[in-house]
C-alpha cells in the first residue's frame, strides 16, 4: 500500500490523503486549502491526481478544510461514493452549498478588480449548483458499521467527538497475503465537550496511525474551567448593560456556545437576556443538530429530559436568517449576546455587529477560537486599538476577552494518549493537520514514550507501507 499526502501536510488546511491499495485508489478527505488568494485558487482548482481514477472517498467530518473541495472533485470526474456518517452527510450538504455561494461571490469581487485592469474574468472554483450535485454521491454509514470502500478493505467509522457526526476511520486491509490495520484519526475531539460523546481511542492492534497534530505543542485547560471563564465574561458584561459580541464558526462552536448559555440561564447563573444566533448557515446547522440526538452525550440527554426543552432552544434565544432580522438586532437596547459568523471575523454578518458595537466601552468582544494571522479576528485578539471594517477605521473601545480552552480539538496530552494506545503493534505514526512547531513538539513527546517512528510528511510525499 502507498499513502500520498496531498493536503493538510505540514499545515492545518486542505486535508487530502490518497491510499493506493492493490490497484485501487481510496481518498481520505477532500478539503479546501485556505491561504493566500492566488495560491488558494490554483491549488484547489488542480488536483495532483485524476479524480475519475478514484474508486471511493471517505469523509471524516463536514468542516470545509476536510470536505470543501468535494464539488470540484465531482465536477472533474469523480463519480463514486462518498462515505460518511448520516450527520456528516447532512451537514456537509449545507456547508458545501454555502461554500459555493462564497466561491461565486469571491469570483465576482475578483472579476471587478480584473476588469478595472483590463484582465479577463476568472470562473468561481465551483458554484452552488456544483455543490448541490455532491449530495447524490453521499453514502451514509452508521458508526461502527462495517463497509467495503474498495476490494480488500474493511472500513468502520467510529465517533471522533469533534463535531456532530465526526468520525475516525478504521481500515483493515488485506493485500498480497498481508493483513494490517490503518487508523485515520480525522480531527480528534475532547473529553467532556458539550452536546457530543467523547472521542473513541484507536483499537489496540493498529499498525499505522495517521493522526492530526493541531495542538501538538499545547494542552488545554479543562472544559469546565473554560466554561466558568465564559460564564464570568458574560455575567460581567451583562451587569454593565453591555453586549457580548462573539465571532463563531457556524458548525460546532455556535451550538456549543448556545448550549452553555442555556445552561447558565437554566441554572440561574445568568439572568435571561436576549441571545441572537445571526448566521443563516448556523441556523441550518442547528436544525441538523436537532435531527441527530443519537449523537448527543448522556449529559445532554439528561438536560433535555429534566428541562423538557431541547438543548439548543430556550425562551430568550432567537435564530435569524433574513437580512432584515439581522439589522434589527442593532436596534436592541440593553444587554444581549450576539453570536455570528465568520469565526475569524473576515466576512459575513459579524462585521456589521462589530462595526456597530466596537466603540462602546460597555460591550465585550469575545474570541473563542484560534485566529489566523492577518485576519480581523487576530487583530482583535491582539487588542489593537485601531481596526478597519468595511474599509473604515474604528477605534476599539469595547473590551476584548479570549478563551482558548473552548477548542474542540484535542490538546497535546490527549494526542499523546491517542497515539500510545497500541505501542506494541504500532509501526509508524504519520502526523498531519498541524504546523511544524506543533508537530515537532508532539514528535518529541511521543519519542519520550518510546514511539520513534513518527513521520511529519511533506505535501506530495509518498510512503510505501
Amino acid at each position: 500500500m502507498k499513502i500520498i499526502f496531498h493536503g493538510a501536510a505540514q499545515t492545518v488546511t486542505g486535508s487530502q490523503h490518497l491510499l493506493e491499495i492493490d490497484g485501487s485508489r481510496l481518498l481520505l478527505e477532500c478539503g479546501l486549502f485556505q491561504g493566500r488568494r492566488a495560491e488558494t485558487y490554483n491549488r484547489n482548482l488542480e488536483f495532483p491526481f485524476d479524480p475519475a481514477s478514484l474508486e471511493a472517498v471517505i469523509l471524516s467530518h463536514a468542516h470545509i478544510d476536510h470536505s470543501g473541495n468535494l464539488p470540484n472533485l465531482v465536477k472533474n470526474g469523480y463519480a463514486g461514493p462518498i462515505y460518511a456518517t448520516p450527520a456528516t452527510a447532512s451537514l456537509a450538504d449545507i456547508m458545501l452549498r454555502d461554500s459555493g455561494h462564497i466561491q461565486e461571490y469571491d469570483a465576482q469581487f475578483i472579476n471587478r478588480k480584473r476588469a478595472e485592469r483590463g484582465e479577463p474574468p476568472v470562473d468561481p472554483l465551483y458554484t452552488q449548483l456544483d455543490a448541490a450535485r455532491v449530495n447524490a454521491q453521499f453514502e451514509p454509514v452508521a458508526y461502527n458499521e462495517s463497509f467495503t470502500p474498495v476490494p480488500g478493505v474493511q472500513a468502520k467509522l467510529v465517533d471522533a467527538g469533534h463535531i456532530l457526526g465526526s468520525a475516525s476511520v478504521s481500515l483493515r486491509i488485506e493485500e498480497h497475503g498481508r493483513t494490517y490495520h490503518v487508523w485515520f484519526s480525522g480531527d480528534i475531539g475532547r473529553f467532556n465537550l458539550p452536546l457530543l460523546r467523547d472521542p473513541i481511542l484507536p483499537d489496540r492492534d493498529v499498525d499505522y496511525l495517521i493522526m492530526e497534530s493541531t495542538y501538538g505543542d499545547k494542552s488545554h485547560e479543562p472544559i469546565e474551567a473554560a466554561y466558568q471563564e465564559f460564564r464570568q465574561v458574560v455575567r460581567t458584561t451583562v451587569r454593565k448593560g453591555g453586549k457580548v459580541i462573539i465571532p463563531a464558526f457556524a458548525v460546532g462552536r455556535t451550538q456549543e456556545l448556545v448550549y452553555y448559555l442555556n445552561r447558565m440561564i437554566d441554572s440561574r447563573d445568568l439572568r435571561p437576556v436576549p441571545v441572537f444566533v445571526d448566521s443563516p448557515l448556523a441556523v441550518n446547522a442547528t436544525e441538523i443538530f436537532e435531527k441527530y440526538p443519537d449523537c448527543y452525550d448522556r449529559e445532554t440527554h439528561d438536560f433535555i429530559r429534566s428541562r423538557r426543552h431541547p438543548a439548543l432552544e430556550f425562551k430568550t434565544l432567537s435564530y435569524t436568517r433574513a437580512a432584515e432580522e439581522s439589522k434589527a438586532i442593532n436596534l436592541v437596547k440593553g444587554p444581549a449576546v450576539i453570536i455570528s459568523a465568520s469565526g475569524m471575523a473576515e466576512n459575513g454578518r459579524i462585521l456589521h455587529h462589530l462595526r456597530n458595537n466596537i466603540e462602546d466601552p460597555s460591550n465585550m468582544i469575545l474570541i473563542v477560537s484560534w485566529q489566523a494571522p492577518d485576519t480581523l479576528g487576530r487583530r482583535l485578539a491582539e487588542r489593537q486599538r485601531q481596526v478597519r471594517i468595511f474599509g473604515e477605521t474604528y477605534t476599539r473601545r469595547a473590551g476584548v476577552a479570549t478563551i482558548g480552552g473552548l477548542s474542540s480539538h484535542a490538546g497535546q496530552n490527549l494526542l499523546v494518549d491517542y497515539a500510545t494506545v497500541s505501542p506494541k503493534n504500532l509501526r509508524q505514526v504519520f502526523l498531519v493537520h498541524g504546523e511544524p512547531r506543533a508537530a515537532y513538539a508532539l514528535q518529541a513527546k511521543l519519542a519520550g514514550k518510546g514511539i520513534r517512528q513518527v513521520i511529519f510528511p511533506e505535501r506530495g510525499q509518498e510512503i510505501e507501507i
